[in-house]
């Protein structure tokens, strides 16, 4: 069984963040994540997407503010359970939690923060009748390493920011890029419009809009995509190593559903002085709360999570007092 103060269930930033500000107060963190690394949707999805609301950084990187986030938090000496999902809770005899995930692995602690984002994300699949045989042999719903796509032939369907900026990133990587749009406009950041409609007058890639795919062929592995034309139901088979749809993600709360929390629409309903929920012991932050007022942005969730671990620190330690101290006058003292 894995021992802890708080038992942070996704490591995303907010997770991450939670680990330092628990830190401060002598809080140990062990942390609990479905995907095999931390750094939540930053590192799986957008990891070479830009951020420009963290105070202090003008612009950074999703990847570079995790890598940044995890230094932050070494001093502390966070655990991690990483590919396992949380399923199960229950209250064990002494008050505290005991978790255990999909693959039997045992935690408990007295708290439990939950900064799982928007919960575990599934991809939106187009309806093609053959994708699933070429999913991991050509079809890709997530870039996690560009290099894996050098000098390629890469066909990419979809027209918002994720599609534009993949196709954008793209360009100098792959030996072909074709982006595919059922509409002859699309719907991302005007930047990354003017940008794609740039690289497509200059040839570096290819545009087919008022168009999809609706065939993917090979044998092994993927060899072509077959689009078809709305307007004149032309049909071209296209040569392609890769086929990327990007059509967004689909949130699922998943077995969070089961843990009798009060729940609004996929969030999980705090009280948004301390982000607390309907069950003592077990708080909300980030991404998956919900309270009036509430702001998805990831600024809102580092407040949140300092808000949370100081009552954290008196829901574990009721006899004692907690006396805020600056960081600048007692700095980061490591355990």
């Amino acid at each position: 069984m894995i021992e802890t103060d708080i038992l942070v269930i996704g490591a995303g930033p907010c997770g991450l963040f939670t680990v330092f500000e628990a830190g401060l107060v002598k809080l140990r963190c062990h942390l609990i994540d479905a995907l095999p690394q931390p750094g939540g949707q930053l590192a799986e999805i957008y990891p070479k997407k830009p951020i420009y609301d963290i105070p202090g950084f003008p612009m950074i990187m999703a990847g570079e503010l995790v890598s940044n986030l995890m230094k932050q938090a070494e001093p502390f000496n966070p655990g991690f359970t990483l590919g396992e999902r949380a399923e199960h809770i229950e209250k064990m005899e002494d008050g505290r939690w005991k978790v255990t995930t999909n693959r039997g692995t045992v935690h408990a602690a007295p708290v439990i923060a939950i900064a799982a984002g928007l919960g575990s994300f599934e991809p939106r699949k187009p309806e093609i009748p053959n994708l699933l045989n070429f999913e991991d042999k050509g079809v890709e719903y997530i870039i996690k390493d560009p290099e894996k796509f050098r000098d390629k032939n890469v066909v990419i369907s979809g027209g918002g920011d994720s599609a534009l900026d993949w196709t954008i990133f793209l360009a100098d990587v792959a030996k072909r890029v074709t982006l595919v749009h059922r509409r002859s406009s699309f719907r991302g950041h005007l930047d990354s419009v003017h940008k794609v409609t740039e690289l497509a007058a200059t040839g570096k890639i290819n545009i087919v809009t008022n168009s999809e795919v609706t065939g993917l062929n090979g044998s092994d592995n993927l060899e072509s995509v077959t689009i078809t034309n709305f307007d004149t139901e032309d049909i071209t088979n296209l040569e392609a190593d890769y086929f990327i749809p990007l059509f967004g993600l689909s949130p699922k709360l998943g077995p969070l559903k089961n843990w009798d929390l009060n729940l609004h629409k996929e969030s999980i309903t705090v009280n948004p002085i301390d982000c607390s929920t309907n069950i003592p012991g077990i708080y909300a932050v980030g991404d998956i709360n919900d309270y009036p007022g509430k702001l998805r942005l990831i600024l809102c969730g580092f407040h949140e999570a300092t808000m949370m671990v100081q009552s954290a620190y008196k829901y574990i330690n009721p006899d004692k007092n907690l006396v805020l101290k600056y960081t600048t006058v007692s700095g980061v003292k490591a355990f």
